[in-house]
């Protein structure tokens, strides 16, 4: 198997079918993580309150089994293989016929074509492998946030630290620049975040996305900064502007910045090198 893994087109689809499975449990992360977090203060108030708290209902990444949200009918594992259940099904739950939300195919491709995509650029090397780990949780922590404007310490702060491991043999920067990248990338969000409260009174962004800069750094290094800083203001904003024009997503209705974020993120891993080489060529 290992030898096999050495042929790059094996070793590209092994980690496209491989981001495959992984973008379904991605699917899970995304549902069920916010709801774990939700239990957890709702408990924690409780006992700050002095009440009796009430062991709640099991639940967390692996249980209970995944329900149709209609019907409440547990999904078979015939009906929970990625992306090809989705298209068999047509979409729909075999059960009561309610539509299943797009968004489950589309993590699941953009999971695999991601993870193909780093298997190509980085071939059979520990990049690979932190490449896929990075990808996996842009794209968690980008769903969550979409859904509830949240950007979990759970998945963040690990994040800053494996950047930091991998970085320790300079896999993706030299561990220096590593280290600057994650300290510059939170400070100059707490900075703007602090900055704009003044000024106007509002707070612009949560924490989080402070976390989520400084794992970027602490993964690609402080020279990725401002080119994510760049592509992810640029690509926010055009959202925000037509989503104001074509959806009347009202201009005080907050936007979730994770998302962009974590999407410049990716880009600055594969093309950061070459976008950062063409600008200053420009200049």
């Amino acid at each position: 198997m290992i030898e096999l893994l050495n042929e790059p087109l094996a070793l590209i689809t092994f980690v496209g079918l491989l981001g495959l499975f992984v973008g379904s449990f991605l699917n899970v992360v995304i549902y069920r993580l916010p709801k774990m977090m939700e239990n957890e203060w709702a408990v924690q108030a409780a006992e700050l309150r002095g009440e009796t708290v009430e062991p709640p209902a099991r639940f967390n990444l692996a249980t209970p089994r995944s329900r149709c949200p209609h019907c409440a009918t547990p999904v078979s594992t015939i009906d929970n293989v990625p992306l090809l259940s989705y298209l068999m099904l047509r979409g729909r739950c075999r059960h009561c016929q309610a539509p299943i939300s797009r968004r489950y195919p589309v993590v699941e491709l953009a999971t695999a074509v991601l993870s193909a995509l780093a298997a190509w650029k980085f071939g059979n090397s520990a990049a690979t492998i932190g490449a896929v780990l990075f990808i996996w949780a842009m794209i968690a922590l980008a769903g969550i946030d979409l859904d509830t404007q949240l950007l979990p310490d759970a998945i963040t702060l690990p994040l800053i630290w494996l950047g930091l491991l991998f970085n320790l043999g300079g896999v993706f920067a030299p561990l220096a620049d590593a280290v600057i990248g994650a300290m510059a990338g939170y400070l100059s969000l707490w900075s703007v975040f602090h900055l704009f409260r003044l000024v106007t009174g509002k707070e612009g962004m949560g924490y989080g996305d402070f976390k989520l800069l400084a794992a970027i750094g602490a993964w690609l290094g402080w020279q990725m900064l401002p080119l994510t800083i760049l592509l992810s203001s640029v690509v926010g904003a055009v959202v925000g502007v037509g989503l104001m024009l074509f959806a009347r997503h009202g201009r005080n209705t907050p936007i979730p910045f994770g998302p962009y974020l974590a999407a410049a993120g990716l880009i600055a891993l594969f093309a950061g090198d070459a976008l950062n080489a063409r600008y200053l060529q420009l200049l």
